[in-house]
């Protein structure tokens, strides 16, 4: 029941910035499938809706595709095949599950062992944001690649450079060396309407250059893949869903209103069999705007957090269980609970306390998990918040300072972060038991691999075994953090994987 209970229920920390994937809900499996800069990021200021008069509707959606196509680019992801892991499944099958009936794995083997590396392991999409070649796309159709390849509209092709990627929000940031290319603008994705015509950009199913349309159907949509799947560890889902179809190969392409202006990235499907069924998702342009605005000014996401552990109210199941597991009597409503604040957390700072139910941020309406993530991922450490929340009935007002995750209150570099934070996991200590099975001497348990990390490019996962950094043996993370301390170049990695074989891997540190 425990563990039931807290899949069911996250008591995550609200955090930042985080987003999305265009998955299969039922079907989101693993990985494999400065001031300078703001004039790339402009806010569309002429955004007008559609009206019902069909000759308008058919000449907006010619001006709105004669703007986003050449903007939209498709995304090849390469993958040196020799040392991926043999329970991996290709991008397609990762993303929206097997669609062969059970013959995914099989399928994927021969293509393992017959496919040259020169064939892609994944096709998405992305969208251009600068004159000079700035791309925006999913981390998952980034993820794993050693080369990515960008092939514009007009079918010129280029290598490009991953810049950086945040899982938590399924968002990737790559750069192409060319001048004066067309580009979208980022709207106010917060002025979009439910109902509102948008169009659908992208290369589905090997379909270059494709345009749907429909209209926005929701907004704030939390559908539990980035949490659900735990490769994120702070995500934000608060999606645009959309019923503009939206297919494999979509993913990290545009969804722009009537007039090109960019409202968000087609991230996620909800599907049944894998393929577009109405129910399209979209990470909302002002939350990729502000991933890509950190990557490009801070190296990192900024990350600021409220500090609270919670409990969706709207969720009734979550609700349920938590009423059982503690033996309380919460109803069902709007809003989110607060169940814990961890010490010396903004919110406790601010007065609040377990128990405490809040209502808005800012004075716009909380509802649910999905509008708390999103209020919050918008802000970055340091910056304060007005949080309404209700106590014993009564309504209170509080000032809330955000922090980052070590609880500090200013942005960071990736100069100031730790070893471990630079190469994306945490190590525990290995027990002597365990080394005795194994007959080593030394080694240390990977925990916490963030997805698209340096250890993860490794092939490292979580409960691997690591033995040797640089030649030398580690016990724990502290002589981690000793060897790379400072250290520049190619780190060399010995480490054993779950069946007890042993690999050497390497990666040059960031």
């Amino acid at each position: 029941m425990k563990s039931t209970f807290k899949k069911l229920l996250p008591f995550a920390f609200v955090g930042i910035l985080s987003g999305a994937t265009t998955v299969g809900v039922q079907q989101y499996l693993g990985h494999d499938s400065n001031n300078g800069d703001q004039s790339y990021f402009t806010k569309s200021t002429n955004a007008s809706f559609v009206g019902m008069n069909t000759a308008t509707v058919g000449d907006d959606f010619v001006k709105a595709s004669k703007t986003t196509v050449p903007a939209v680019v498709t995304i090849k992801n390469y993958q040196n095949r020799a040392s991926s892991r043999a329970s991996d499944q290709d991008l397609f099958d990762f993303f929206f599950g097997d669609p062969f009936g059970g013959k995914g794995q099989q399928r994927q083997k021969q293509q393992q062992q017959q496919a040259p590396d020169n064939i892609p392991s994944g096709l998405g999409s992305g969208v251009i944001i600068s004159p000079d070649g700035y791309i925006i796309s999913n981390n998952h159709v980034v993820a794993g690649a050693n080369k990515l390849e960008v092939v514009l509209s007009n079918k010129k092709s280029y290598i490009a450079t991953l810049v950086g990627t945040d899982p938590n929000t399924d968002i990737s940031l790559l750069k192409i060396e060319e001048k004066g290319l067309p580009f979208l603008n980022f709207a106010n994705s917060d002025n979009v309407e439910v109902g509102q015509w948008v169009l659908a950009v992208g290369n589905p199913l090997g379909l270059n250059s494709t345009v749907t349309a429909g209209i926005i159907s929701a907004k704030g949509r939390g559908i539990g893949i980035l949490s659900g799947q735990g490769k994120a560890t702070n995500p934000i889902e608060s999606f645009i869903q959309t019923d503009a179809a939206i297919n494999p190969g979509n993913s990290g392409g545009a969804l722009v209103n009537v007039n090109g202006d960019l409202i968000g990235i087609n991230s996620a499907i909800s599907s049944t069999n894998g393929y577009y069924q109405g129910y399209g998702f979209a990470v909302p342009a002002n939350l990729a705007r502000k991933i890509i605005e950190d990557i490009k000014k801070f190296g990192i996401v900024q990350r600021g957090f409220l500090g609270v552990n919670s409990l969706d109210l709207s969720n009734d199941q979550q609700v349920a269980y938590y009423n059982k597991e503690k033996k309380t009597n919460l109803k069902t409503g709007s809003g989110v609970y607060i169940t814990g604040l961890p010490d010396n957390s903004g919110a406790q700072d601010a007065g609040m306390k377990v128990g405490d139910i809040i209502t808005k941020i800012d004075g716009a309406n909380i509802t649910d998990f999905a509008d708390l993530s999103i209020a919050i991922g918008s802000k970055r450490p340091g910056d304060k918040v007005q949080v309404t929340y209700s106590r014993n009935g009564k309504e209170n007002l509080t000032t809330v300072t955000l922090k980052d995750q070590k609880g500090g209150t200013s942005t960071r570099t990736k100069a100031d972060l730790s070893v471990t934070e630079k190469i994306g996991a945490e190590f525990q200590s290995l027990d002597d038991r365990t080394k005795a099975y194994y007959g080593l001497t030394s080694g240390i348990v990977a925990k916490n691999v963030i997805e698209g990390s340096e250890m993860a490019k490794a092939g490292i996962v979580d409960n691997y075994i690591i033995t040797d950094i640089n030649g030398k043996p580690v016990n724990s993370q502290k002589d981690v953090e000793s060897i790379l301390n400072k250290f520049s170049g190619t780190v060399q990695i010995k480490y054993m994987d779950d069946y007890g074989r042993n690999y050497t891997r390497g990666f040059k540190m960031p």
